[in-house]
């Protein structure tokens, strides 16, 4: 799926499976999840979920239709990239021996990444910010053998006094 990139927060109820009927939701139906991040909110009995996918106007249009329609789902919101705060933590180790070392610490403090790990072979980073800051730095750390990498997702949140509600699903039926 091409197209330009949405991400799309709901509030769920924090049931066992609802993460496997909101995936397949999108999987039945050809949509392919970038990353998603879930975790429970300030309500025990919800969790929030956040998930980038690609597509044209017509399909992200149907993506958010579709998964309202999930009994479990109680708010979704389509987040813009200009006003929320998103955030996406990277752990990277890199081979790196003596001689690499101090060019990759450089790095790190220009990107205000920490060391998290090291040993004789290799260094293990840590960077969290926006998905823009983490492609630079990866970017610029490409020169180096990347051995192992893992990225969380985009977890996303509004600026401001604007809060996401779980929705009366009653007042939606008729």
């Amino acid at each position: 799926m091409n197209g330009k990139k949405a991400i799309v927060a709901l509030l769920v109820e924090n049931n066992a499976n609802v993460l496997t009927r909101v995936s397949m939701l999108f999987g039945r139906r050809g949509y392919n999840i970038d990353s998603l991040t879930v975790s429970e909110t300030n309500d025990p009995a919800i969790s929030r979920i956040t998930i980038t996918a690609q597509g044209d106007d017509r399909i992200i249009e149907q993506i958010i239709l579709q998964t309202k329609k999930l009994v479990e789902v109680k708010a979704v919101r389509l987040e813009d990239e200009n006003e929320a705060i998103l955030r996406e933590l990277l752990l990277v180790k890199l081979e790196a021996d003596e001689a690499m070392r101090a060019a990759i610490r450089e790095i790190c403090d220009v990107y205000k990444a920490g060391i998290v790990d090291f040993s004789a072979e290799s260094i293990v980073c840590e960077l969290t910010g926006k998905p823009s800051k983490i492609n630079g730095f990866l970017d610029v750390i490409g020169k180096y053998r990347i051995l192992e990498l893992c990225r969380t997702g985009v977890t996303a949140i509004d600026r401001g006094g604007k809060i996401m509600l779980c929705e009366n699903k009653e007042s939606h039926k008729s």
